[in-house]
């Protein structure tokens, strides 16, 4: 790959031209139409983001003289440019010239480029940048960019297989599911977690449609001038998921729906009956993981595990092992009920409290609660081979 390092190119410059989309937060020319600032495998602008404290950095650092670092432009023709590595500032004193943010002075009022004083204005437009020119092929362009990437704020996985990936399939993805002004985001922000602008949203919809393959999936459909199969496959998750579960609970966010439909949407549910028994779960003092419970109720209430039980606490465990331990030396038998009505050789042992675990005498699954005059102490292989019992 060719660079060739420029230094005549400021600040002036790059914002002749500059073009900043709102609906979808990025910017996208500058140098007067010549610079394509966010080609399909750069991420979103997220420099505005957490307040704008990053863009307004940037904006300080050129005032102060500091250097904001190297700038790496594609060049894909003889005047024809895009952005390698540097769009999250370009865009930022791009948008600040534009007047879409301001700073604070020295006397804590804010300011917008447009209300500032001559020379400041002067002194942003005139700093020059470096930048290296690069030249070469798809491969080696995006094998480099990867390689810069490894700082700032770095790229994450879905950011990194979209500049893998980049074509017609990324783009019309990203209109779909990176666009914070799809009036489908709050709907579907109940069920994912993350942001639109970090590609969130879009890696949940591929992990769904692709079961786990992303990569694999964005392989085979790179350039596809659709995204219908995924945009199908996605609503009809998002659609089953809204019609078992009709209350919308805080802890579905972030669940693998994709799985849990791929697991049980073949299986008829009461939407009702699923709401009253989601209702319980939440007030039973006894379950610590909410997040857990829609799956429980999806396989029929079985696996207890997914619920993690309160389980008793040593306060609890400690004089029940005493008063078992004192009745079966009494009687002369095993301190584990179990071992004690078998014919081995532990008939008669008694297992120290660090060698047996506290269970539930009913179930807690079948009504038993987790106090005191349920708890018995088991010896630890026959606690594990009870189950629910």
């Amino acid at each position: 790959m060719k660079t060739i390092l420029k230094t005549d190119i400021a600040v002036k410059d790059i914002c002749e031209g500059f073009v900043y989309n709102e609906l979808e937060g990025k910017g996208l020319f500058g140098l007067s139409g010549r610079l394509k600032i966010q080609p399909e495998y750069q991420r979103n602008y997220i420099y505005a983001s957490d307040g704008g404290k990053k863009e307004i950095a940037v904006i300080e650092s050129i005032l102060r003289d500091y250097p904001i670092g190297l700038i790496y432009f594609n060049k894909v023709s003889d005047d024809v440019f895009e952005v390698l590595d540097g769009q999250q500032r370009i865009t930022s004193f791009g948008r600040f010239v534009k007047d879409k943010f301001a700073i604070k002075d020295n006397n804590g009022n804010e300011q917008y480029f447009s209300g500032f004083a001559l020379d400041k204005k002067t002194k942003i437009l005139e700093t020059k940048l470096l930048i290296y020119e690069c030249e070469g092929t798809e491969s080696e362009i995006k094998e480099w960019f990867k390689t810069i990437n490894i700082a700032g704020v770095p790229l994450n996985d879905q950011e990194l297989l979209n500049a893998v990936y980049s074509g017609p399939f990324v783009t019309f993805c990203k209109e779909e599911f990176s666009n914070s002004q799809n009036a489908n985001i709050q709907k579907w922000g109940a069920y994912i977690k993350g942001s639109v602008n970090r590609q969130h949203f879009l890696e949940c919809a591929l992990d769904w449609v692709s079961i786990g393959t992303i990569g694999n999936y964005m392989s085979q459909h790179r350039f596809d001038n659709d995204i219908n199969e995924l945009k199908t496959y996605f609503n009809t998750v998002v659609d089953w998921v809204s019609s078992v579960f009709i209350n919308v609970e805080k802890e579905m966010c972030g669940l693998n729906w994709g799985v849990l439909y791929e697991t049980y949407h073949k299986t008829s549910y009461d939407p009702n009956k699923i709401s009253e028994q989601v209702h319980n779960l939440y007030a039973d003092p006894y379950v610590k993981n909410r997040k857990g419970v829609f799956e429980f109720v999806l396989g029929a209430e079985i696996d207890t595990k997914l619920l993690n039980v309160r389980v008793f606490d040593e306060a609890t465990k400690k004089p029940i092992y005493a008063a078992q331990t004192k009745k079966a030396k009494d009687s002369g038998v095993s301190n584990c009920p179990h071992c004690a009505i078998g014919h081995a050789a532990e008939k008669e042992k008694i297992w120290n409290i660090k060698d047996m675990d506290a269970d539930h005498v009913d179930a807690w699954s079948k009504g038993g609660s987790t106090q005191i005059m349920n708890c018995q102490m088991l010896c630890k292989t026959h606690n594990r081979a009870k189950g629910n019992r």
